[in-house]
Parts: C-alpha cells; sequence; structure tokens
C-alpha cells in the first residue's frame, strides 16, 4: 500500500510541476500536453484519489484551483464519451465528497455545490449530441458550437451507452430529468437494435441505426456499455436495466465465450471474427463479480493473469490461440482494467492470488514504466520500450484501484456501519454509507446521494411558498402551533390523522421517517402542514 501511495506522488506531483494545466504529463520529455480538450484533465481525474489516500488539504487546494481555472466555454471538439466519464464522473464524485474532505459546502449541499454546477455546465455541453433521429450520440462535440455540420454519424456503441451512471446521478442531483432521459433513450436505442441472437455490434451510424462494424465481443468500442447496464441498475435499482444486461450476458456466453475466453464473433451470425484478447475486456471478471458469477470471473480472471506474467502487463491485443501479442497491438498504457478485477474479486473472495497480482502490478510499473517525470506507457512490452505519455487514467483509475486492493479498511469500502446525516431542502439524508458505484473511470459515486435532493424544482417552489404563506398568517395569529404528538420518546398516537403513514402496507415510526418535507401524512397542504417534527394547524 504505501508503494503504491508513493507511485501516486511520484506522478503527481511531477504532473504538478512539470505539465499542469495541460490535461496530461508527458513524462519523458518533462512537460504537457492537451489530449481531451484542455480541461487540465490529469487533476480533476485524480482528485478523489487523493481523498481515498487520505490527503484532504490538497483535495482543498485543487477545487479552488478547478473552480478558479477552468472553462468548458471553449472552442474544442471533445469526445462525448471522455469528457463524461473523465470531466462530469470525476466533477461529480468531488462534489459528493467534499463535505468528507473537509471543504466547507454551502447551504443545499449536496444539492447544491460549486463543483455540481461546473459538472452540469459541462453534462450540457455535451447535450447535442444526443439530438439525432434515434437518440443516440454523436461521438464528438464542439464545446462552443455544438455537433460541427460534417461530423460522422458513426459512434462506438460504448460512446452511445456509457452515461447513465454520471447523468442519471446530475438529474437526481439538479431536479432536470434531461440527463437521465437522454441516457436512457440511447441505451435503448441500442437494445432495440441487437441481432437476432441478442449481440450489439462495434459501431453503429447513429442518423440510420445501421451496424458499420458488426463485430461483437466484451472489449474495446463495446466494454462499459455492458458494465452501465449493472452499474446502472446497481445505483438506479432499475429492474430493467438489469434485465438486458442479463439477457446480453446469456448471448454472450453463448456465443463469445470458449475455456473461459470471450472471442470476437459475427453479431448476426455468432461465428468467430477474432480469435483475440484485448486487455480491455479485463474489466469483464470484475462485473461478473458484480451479479454475483464469482466462480466463472474467479476463471477468466487467472486466464488474463498468465498473460500478465508473461509480459509483465496486458497487451492491447493478444492472439490466444498462438498466446502471443498482436502486431502493432503490443504496448501497455498502464491500463487499470486486469487490478479493477482483483479489486472486486479480493472484496468477494479474499483470495490471496488477488492479492499477487496487485504485487505483480506495482513491481511491473515500478520496473518498467518509471522514469524520472513520472510513469511512462509501455509501447512494446517485448523490450519494454516506452512512449512520452501518461494518461491521467493512470492515476485515476490504476492506482486507486491498486490502492484500494490493499487498504481494506478504506472509507470506499464502508459496509453501512457508519454513515453521515445531513439535512437539506428536502429532508434528512443519509450519506457516506457505503455501496459505492464506480464510474467506469473509477471515480466513486454515493447511491445514496440520489435520493438526498430527489424533488423536482417545481415543488420545492411550490413548498416555498406555501412557507411563506403560513409565516405571513402565523404573523397575523391564525395559526397555532403544536407538538405532533406520536414524535416523542414513548409516547404513542392520540389521534388517528397523528399516527403514522403507511405505505405499501409498512408502518412508519414520525421520528425515523424518511419521507421528505412535501409528504405530510394523509392530509392535504392546506389543513395541515409538518415540518421537522411540528404540525401546524389551522384553527380559523
Amino acid at each position: 500500500r504505501e508503494r503504491v501511495r508513493a507511485m501516486f506522488y511520484h506522478a503527481y506531483e511531477h504532473y504538478l510541476e512539470s505539465a499542469f494545466p495541460y490535461d496530461e504529463l508527458r513524462p519523458l520529455t518533462c512537460d504537457g500536453q492537451d489530449t481531451w480538450g484542455s480541461f487540465s484533465l490529469t487533476l480533476i481525474d485524480a482528485l478523489d484519489t487523493l481523498l481515498i489516500l487520505g490527503n484532504v488539504s490538497e483535495f482543498q487546494r485543487v477545487v479552488n484551483v478547478l473552480q478558479e481555472g477552468v472553462d468548458f466555454d471553449i472552442d474544442v471538439n471533445a469526445s462525448v464519451f471522455e469528457t463524461n466519464i473523465r470531466v462530469v464522473g470525476g466533477l461529480l464524485s468531488a462534489h459528493l465528497l467534499s463535505k468528507k474532505a473537509g471543504v466547507e459546502v454551502e447551504v443545499g449541499w449536496p444539492c447544491s455545490g460549486p463543483l455540481l454546477r461546473m459538472a452540469e455546465e459541462a453534462a450540457r455541453k455535451l447535450l447535442p449530441a444526443f439530438q439525432t433521429p434515434t437518440g443516440m450520440p454523436y461521438g464528438t462535440v464542439n464545446l462552443l458550437h455544438g455537433v460541427n455540420p460534417g461530423e460522422t454519424p458513426v459512434t462506438c456503441t460504448a460512446g452511445i451507452g456509457t452515461f447513465i451512471v454520471e447523468f442519471a446521478t446530475l438529474s437526481h442531483l439538479t431536479g432536470d430529468p434531461v440527463f437521465e432521459d437522454v441516457a436512457r433513450k440511447a441505451l435503448k436505442a441500442l437494445w432495440k437494435n441487437r441481432s437476432d441472437i441478442g449481440l450489439v455490434g462495434n459501431h453503429i451510424d447513429v442518423i440510420t441505426a445501421k451496424w458499420v462494424a458488426q463485430d461483437a465481443g466484451i472489449g474495446a468500442g463495446v466494454d462499459s456499455y455492458f458494465e452501465y447496464l449493472v452499474k446502472g441498475a446497481i445505483l438506479l435499482q432499475d429492474k430493467e436495466l438489469m434485465s438486458m444486461f442479463l439477457e446480453y450476458n446469456k448471448a454472450i456466453k453463448n456465443y463469445t465465450k470458449f475455456d473461459d475466453w470471450y472471442l470476437w464473433v459475427q453479431m448476426y451470425k455468432g461465428t468467430v471474427s477474432m480469435p483475440v484478447f484485448q486487455s480491455l475486456e479485463a474489466y469483464w471478471p470484475g462485473l461478473q463479480s458484480l451479479i454475483g458469477d464469482v466462480d466463472n470471473a474467479m476463471r477468466t480472471f487467472l486466464n488474463y493473469y498468465t498473460v500478465w506474467k508473461q509480459f509483465g502487463g496486458l497487451p492491447e491485443f493478444y492472439n490466444i490461440p498462438q498466446g502471443y501479442t498482436v502486431d502493432k497491438r503490443e504496448g501497455y498504457p498502464l491500463r487499470p482494467e486486469l487490478i479493477e478485477s482483483a479489486m472486486y474479486l479480493y472484496r468477494a473472495t479474499r483470495d490471496p492470488t488477488l492479492l499477487e497480482l496487485g504485487r505483480d502490478a506495482v513491481e511491473s510499473i515500478e520496473k518498467i514504466s518509471k522514469v524520472d517525470c513520472g510513469f511512462a506507457t509501455i509501447k512494446d512490452l517485448r523490450d519494454h520500450r516506452l512512449d512520452n505519455r501518461m494518461e491521467s487514467f493512470f492515476l485515476a483509475e490504476t492506482v486507486k484501484y491498486l490502492y484500494l486492493l490493499f487498504d481494506p479498511d478504506n472509507f470506499i469500502h464502508n459496509d453501512g456501519s457508519v454513515f453521515d446525516v445531513v439535512i437539506t431542502p428536502y429532508g434528512e439524508c443519509v450519506l457516506n454509507a457505503g455501496g459505492y458505484v464506480f464510474n467506469t473511470e473509477a471515480h466513486p459515486i454515493d447511491p445514496a446521494a440520489l435520493h438526498c435532493c430527489r424533488k423536482r424544482k417545481e415543488e420545492q417552489w411550490e413548498v416555498e411558498d406555501l412557507m411563506r404563506e403560513f409565516y405571513s398568517l402565523k404573523k397575523n395569529k391564525k395559526f397555532t402551533l403544536k407538538r405532533a404528538s406520536g414524535h416523542g420518546e414513548g409516547e404513542s398516537a392520540k389521534d388517528p390523522e397523528d399516527a403514522p403513514s403507511e405505505k405499501g402496507g409498512e408502518k412508519r415510526n414520525s421520528k425515523k421517517s424518511s419521507h421528505s418535507l412535501l409528504s405530510c401524512p394523509s392530509q392535504s397542504f392546506n389543513s395541515r402542514l409538518a415540518v421537522l417534527g411540528q404540525v401546524f394547524l389551522d384553527n380559523a
């Protein structure tokens, strides 16, 4: 764990020293470059990792730097997918962790806050991409002008189906349903266009819904679509999303799985098109563990681990029958996916083999890719040549999952035994109880936060109007105030109207009530308004 911490700071401090405010560090020349849109991307991506490592002071400093320095109103063509998972996801995660990091949050948090406003602004810049006949988004958008007139309509499957985690979180926190709506529409469009044998291809035309690349598999171009069906289902408790994934899972097992490897097949016929393992596929065992399929997950993980041991990393492509790398795909850009799966599976099994993978990863990365100014992408695993790039996901994902693998007591692994209660404009809210859902860039989202702000803005204004009316009437002594019976310790409800409400047959103790301030049991607003355990009666 301490070696992983040292890795993080070696990379992070050299980014700040040599590359900030550019997106990424170039570790061989000790300078920086913009790659995904000029957002100081490594800083956004590394922010929640700082807190996971326990560095609250640097977290607080970076929050201030980002508020002052990041501008999305720029004439830049940005990847819709990458901007969402790295920028929107990173800002949302940091927003929800702000209070834990000791940031002085504004009144109304987590339903408001500067990082949430930045995440919303970035996401709004992506919305024009979704304005297509199918609801599936373009792959690129200009942050100032929207979709360029000559933009290609061909987008990869993952670039269409990897929005529900961030966009649903935004909708629940801000009260604006547009984000979740466009994400769901895109997910369902892919589902509607699956083949008769239940598979999706790699690239599709978002205007005509015709499949352009018809290779079906679990890796590059498709991967996070399947991941977000599962994680979206968990985050939103959505049975429809989970049933969609389980149907895909059957087809994947039937047509692409051979001896615990997953190949690429033709999406309409199921015939093998590429007998190749891609390093991006190594997320799959972790995803299997999330649905409880741990035995299959471990068998596949062990296959992938043999490849790691062969090369000291996972080549981008590995020819399974030949047992070797594929030409021009021999590199390893310090990807996190195998480590991510090890972290999930270790939580599920405590199998020490998974810690061995973690140790091997630390030693490989230190031995092969560490340079004076950070950690460099491995251009070729056969001879360990390096490339002049350190992707932001190295600090967002690779280091984070390694650290969490070796830190069983980290707050991220909380089992619900400790939590925070915050008061929002909508009532009491439990946060930081655990169960974090990682987006595909390893930014943890607290699922409880989605229940803190779920009343729409219109209803908020409605209750504010009612409160104003009440206070003006109270001033005129037309209202009297009394404690609601049943709220004190050991008291019972003396009046049927004061009894705990029943919802779905479940009686709720009013002291422990989780309904929002807008839910007044069995009485309409004009005759009774309950606020924080007090009931105001109209005596007129």
